[in-house]
């Protein structure tokens, strides 16, 4: 046997090696695969800064007094009662802006009254807010319209200072209304303008 392996050490020898390098490649081909490792970045809390602000309803605001177009206007939250009367067309020449806070901020279903230089007895410049006025919701206040004064026709939606003159100047020159359709013959006065008064108007009984 000895002698065997001495004649045979090159081939054994050979052998050995290639088993060997057999059983090094079968190891590297069966070892197990390393368990790879995740990361996890945690997902960042919700900023309540980063919600949606809800959107806000807009302001409506009725202008009246010595204002271009007096109506019911629709505002911005955060306006002030210039940005009303900027609404309403600006101021008329007879406006007495001194009597009234431009920066105030408005709430909704205000009333914004901008007063004439010299008027006497005029409205508060502001008045209302969140409801109506008491009696801008009895829906029996009415203006008569023989009687009225320059002041109190201006209260009407879409009467403004030069249309209530036209009236009292017109009751004067013509004698007292017999019917409320008879205001359309005001120059100014049309359909649609009568529409939105006739509810709130009367020639008394």
């Amino acid at each position: 046997m000895t002698e065997w392996v001495e004649r045979n050490r090159g081939f054994v020898l050979v052998t050995l090696i290639n088993l060997a390098a057999l059983g090094a490649l079968l190891f590297w081909f069966q070892r197990p695969e390393p368990t790879s490792i995740q990361i996890l970045t945690p997902e960042p809390a919700p900023s309540l800064a980063n919600e949606p602000t809800p959107t806000q309803a807009p302001l409506r605001v009725y202008v009246a007094g010595a204002v271009m177009r007096p109506d019911v206007y629709r505002l911005a939250p955060g306006s002030i009662i210039q940005d009303a009367i900027m609404a309403a067309g600006g101021a008329t020449s007879e406006a007495d802006l001194d009597q009234i806070n431009l920066a105030q901020e408005l709430r909704d279903q205000q009333r914004v009254y901008l007063p004439r230089v010299g008027q006497a007895n005029a409205p508060p410049p502001v008045t209302g807010g969140e409801s109506l006025p008491a009696e801008d919701a009895n829906p029996t206040a009415t203006v008569d319209l023989n009687t009225a004064t320059v002041e109190e026709l201006e209260t009407l939606p879409g009467i403004g200072p030069g249309l209530a003159q036209r009236i009292v100047d017109c009751r004067v020159a013509n004698g007292p209304f017999s019917t409320i359709e008879e205001i359309k013959t005001v120059d100014g006065i049309g359909d649609a303008t009568f529409d939105r008064i006739k509810d709130r108007i009367t020639v008394g009984n």
